[in-house]
C-alpha cells in the first residue's frame, strides 16, 4: 500500500513537471546564471585591485599607548562606503566592503609590522599613522610571503595554524589594553610584548605570520547588541501606547482605589520594575552591561584573525605553537568574551583518513593566507579591541630583535640648489 501511495505521488509530480517545465527550467537557469554572475564579477573586482605592502618602523623610545593605534583604526573606517548603488554591486562587482590587512610577522628572529592595503587607500593609511606617530617611517616592502614556497606543507616544511573568532555574541567585548595599563611606568604591561618575544626567538628556518583582516561594518550589529543589552537588563520592547478608553479606565480605577492604596500607573510600574532589577544586579552583571555598552558605542569592523607557524619538518618546534596560542589567552575573560580557534580551519584532524584530512586543512589554510581569503565565520571587533591586538610596542617591550627605527630621515631644506 505504501508503494502504491509513493508511486501515485511520484506520478503526480511528473505530471506537474511535464506541464510546467517550460516555465520552471528557464527560472532555474536564470537563478544559476545569477549566482555565477555575482561570483564572476566579485572575483573580477578583487583581481582588479592593486595591493600594496607597507612596512612601518617606529622609534626605539616610543611612549605612546595603544590609544594612538585606536585612532589609526578609527581613521581606517574611512574606507566604508555606507552602501553601494545597484550598478556598483551587480556590474562593478562591489558586493562587499573593501578590507585591509594588518600583519605582524616574525622570521629569522626579527619582528616586522606590515599593513597590506589596496593602492587607493595608501594615503589614508599613511596619514593616519603619521598623525599619531610623526617619527615613524613607512615604505613599500617586498612581500615576505615570497620567502616561502607557494604551497605548503611540502616535503621540507610543515605548518600549523588557525583562524580565531569570538566565543560569544559579537556585542560582548574581550579584554582590552586598558586592563594592562598602570599609572606607574614600571608596572605597565603591553599585551603585544608576549607575541613579539616569541617572534624574536625564532630560528632562521622558522616563521610566524599573523594576519588581521578588518572590513567596516554598518549599524546592524549595534542594533543586535542593544537588543541583547535590553534583554539582560529585563527591558521589554515598548508596546503600543494605551488608547483613549484605556486611559479613562485607568483614571477612574485609580480614583476609586485612591482612599485605600496609592494609585499605580502602568508606566510607573514598568519603570520601578526596571530600577529594582538594576539594583539587584551583582557587580559582575553590572560589569557585563557596562562592557557591552562600551563596545557597541565605538566604531567596529568585521574581523578575522589568522596565524600560521612554519618550520622545517625535521626540527618542527611545537612549543612555539603553544606559546603563540597562549598569547591570545590574555584577552579572554570568563564573564565577557574570549578568542577561540575556528574548528573549521584549525590544523587538527580526527577520525578516518586523519593524515589526509590534516594535509588538506593545512594546505587550505596556507592558501587562504596567501590569497587573502576570509573564512565563513567572522567576528566583529571595535577599534579599541583591534588596537589591543595590533599596535606598535611601547618602551616597556624589550624584544631584542624588534625592528625599531634607529634614525629618522629628514627632508632637504627649502631653497636648496639642485645644480
Amino acid at each position: 500500500m505504501i508503494t502504491e501511495i509513493l508511486g501515485g505521488i511520484f506520478n503526480q509530480i511528473l505530471g506537474i513537471l511535464s506541464i510546467s517545465w517550460w516555465f520552471l527550467l528557464p527560472l532555474a537557469l536564470i537563478f544559476i546564471f545569477w549566482e555565477f554572475w555575482q561570483y564572476y564579477i566579485y572575483i573580477g573586482y578583487l583581481r582588479s585591485q592593486k595591493w600594496l605592502l607597507l612596512e612601518i618602523k617606529i622609534p626605539t623610545m616610543i611612549e605612546k599607548d595603544p590609544k594612538a593605534m585606536e585612532q589609526v583604526f578609527a581613521a581606517a573606517y574611512g574606507i566604508y562606503s555606507y552602501g553601494f548603488r545597484f550598478w556598483q554591486k551587480y556590474w562593478e562587482g562591489r558586493l562587499q566592503e573593501d578590507f585591509i590587512s594588518f600583519e605582524l610577522v616574525g622570521y629569522a628572529g626579527s619582528v616586522h609590522f606590515y599593513i597590506r592595503t589596496p593602492d587607493s587607500y595608501r594615503n589614508l593609511i599613511e596619514s593616519a599613522i603619521y598623525a599619531q606617530y610623526p617619527n615613524a617611517e613607512i615604505h613599500l616592502a617586498e612581500d615576505y610571503r615570497n620567502l616561502m614556497p607557494k604551497t605548503l606543507p611540502n616535503e621540507v616544511y610543515d605548518i600549523w595554524g588557525t583562524d580565531y573568532h569570538l566565543s560569544k555574541d559579537d556585542a560582548y567585548p574581550i579584554r582590552t589594553y586598558e586592563y594592562f595599563e598602570a599609572s606607574v611606568k614600571e608596572k605597565r604591561l603591553d599585551p603585544i610584548a608576549a607575541i613579539t618575544e616569541v617572534m624574536s626567538k625564532l630560528k632562521d628556518d622558522e616563521a610566524l605570520w599573523i594576519q588581521i583582516f578588518i572590513r567596516p561594518t554598518g549599524d546592524d550589529w549595534k542594533k543586535k547588541g542593544e537588543a541583547l543589552r535590553d534583554t539582560l537588563v529585563g527591558r521589554k520592547k515598548p508596546g503600543s501606547p494605551p488608547g483613549f478608553l484605556e486611559k479613562i479606565w485607568q483614571f477612574f480605577r485609580n480614583l476609586v482605589i485612591a482612599p485605600i492604596e496609592h494609585p499605580v500607573w502602568p508606566e510607573d510600574a514598568k519603570r520601578e520594575e526596571q530600577q529594582t532589577r538594576m539594583l539587584l544586579m551583582t557587580p559582575g552583571e553590572k560589569d557585563i552591561i557596562e562592557g557591552l555598552e562600551r563596545k557597541i558605542g565605538m566604531l567596529a569592523f568585521q574581523t578575522n584573525i589568522r596565524f600560521i607557524y612554519i618550520d622545517k619538518r625535521d626540527s618542527f618546534t611545537r612549543s612555539n605553537v603553544a606559546a603563540t596560542m597562549s598569547t591570545f589567552n590574555q584577552f579572554n575573560t570568563q564573564n565577557l568574551n574570549s578568542l577561540r580557534p575556528n574548528t573549521s580551519t584549525f590544523t587538527i584532524a580526527r577520525g578516518l583518513f586523519k593524515k589526509r584530512k590534516l594535509w588538506y586543512r593545512k594546505r587550505r589554510l596556507y592558501d587562504s593566507y596567501q590569497k587573502l581569503m576570509w573564512p565563513k565565520r567572522k567576528s566583529i571587533l571595535n577599534v579599541q579591541e583591534l588596537a589591543t591586538l595590533y599596535h606598535f610596542p611601547s618602551i616597556v617591550v624589550e624584544a631584542p630583535m624588534l625592528r625599531h627605527l634607529v634614525s629618522k630621515k629628514g627632508e632637504p631644506p627649502a631653497g636648496l640648489p639642485i645644480e
